[in-house]
């Protein structure tokens, strides 16, 4: 017996049918035929197979927030094209309120004056964002030449550093950082060093939620990795107002993506999990 529409317009609202998310009409899956208003049960299970194993048969509806992690995790994917266009203020203050809530080492950093966390938020053509990707790349340069001039007497650092040299290579032709500059926002994220040293955890944790938030967002996100790098550079902590040597720093980038990427591939989880007894 199929419930009222009063009932069924409690249960799941939304289906997801080959990674696509599809709203059913009027909020409600099921049909009573003399009523107008909603959609028949026939065209349902046709359109929407799955609602009726779902709902009818296993007598369970699915978490709707499960099925919304699901989907923003699934998405998430490094953009690197962004167009010139600004995200909203309100969007960029969500995504760094979904850092701020993430994990901490409360333990290691203890209590401090200042607060353990912080954020900067750098706009494409300001006067900070030109000195930031000034001097980033000048860092990653110098990098480059050290670690390019080390792999000459030393085989095993070439055997395994030739890879990231070369990206380096790449990095130094092109002029710049992607990431810095080449995005609408750059935001630099700063963590409080304790001890033991689990800041680059801490900040782990606080990228990956404003990674997912932007997902939600439809915002493109682009971690920033050579931004660790400047965490003793006094010009660029300078510029920061904080302390070198005090905060582990990392960055990202953030804008509207410009292309669309296509799914990663990955193993099953039975490929890659052991249980273990």
């Amino acid at each position: 017996m199929f419930p009222s529409p009063k009932q069924a317009a409690g249960y799941l609202t939304e289906i997801k049918v080959s990674n696509t998310v599809k709203s059913l009409v009027s909020g409600n899956p099921f049909y009573c035929y003399q009523e107008k208003n909603y959609i028949s049960v026939r065209k349902i299970q046709v359109t929407f197979y799955s609602i009726w194993d779902v709902i009818h048969m296993s007598k369970e509806t699915p978490n709707p927030k499960n099925v919304v992690f699901d989907e923003i995790v699934f998405e998430r994917r490094s953009h690197r094209r962004f167009w010139q266009e600004f995200p909203s203020k309100d969007d960029i203050k969500s995504i760094i309120d979904a850092g701020l809530h993430a994990p901490f080492a409360a333990a290691a950093v203890g209590n401090t004056k200042d607060y353990f966390r912080r954020f900067f938020i750098l706009k494409m053509d300001s006067k900070s964002m030109t000195t930031a990707a000034s001097l980033i790349f000048e860092e990653v340069s110098t990098m480059a030449s050290k670690l390019e001039l080390a792999m000459e007497n030393n085989p095993k650092l070439r055997e395994h550093a030739t890879e990231f040299t070369n990206r380096l290579a790449i990095i130094k032709k092109l002029g710049k950082v992607p990431g810095v500059g080449t995005a609408p926002y750059f935001i630099i994220v700063a963590e409080k060093k304790g001890f033991p040293a689990v800041e680059q955890q801490s900040l782990a944790h606080c990228l990956e939620n404003m990674w997912l938030k932007a997902t939600a967002l439809s915002l493109g996100f682009q971690l920033v990795s050579a931004t660790a790098q400047m965490a003793d550079n006094p010009e660029f902590c300078a510029m920061l107002e904080i302390n070198p040597g005090e905060w582990a720093i990392n960055g990202c980038a953030i804008g509207y993506p410009a292309e669309e990427l296509s799914p990663s591939i990955l193993p099953s989880v039975d490929e890659v999990t052991s249980w273990l007894e």
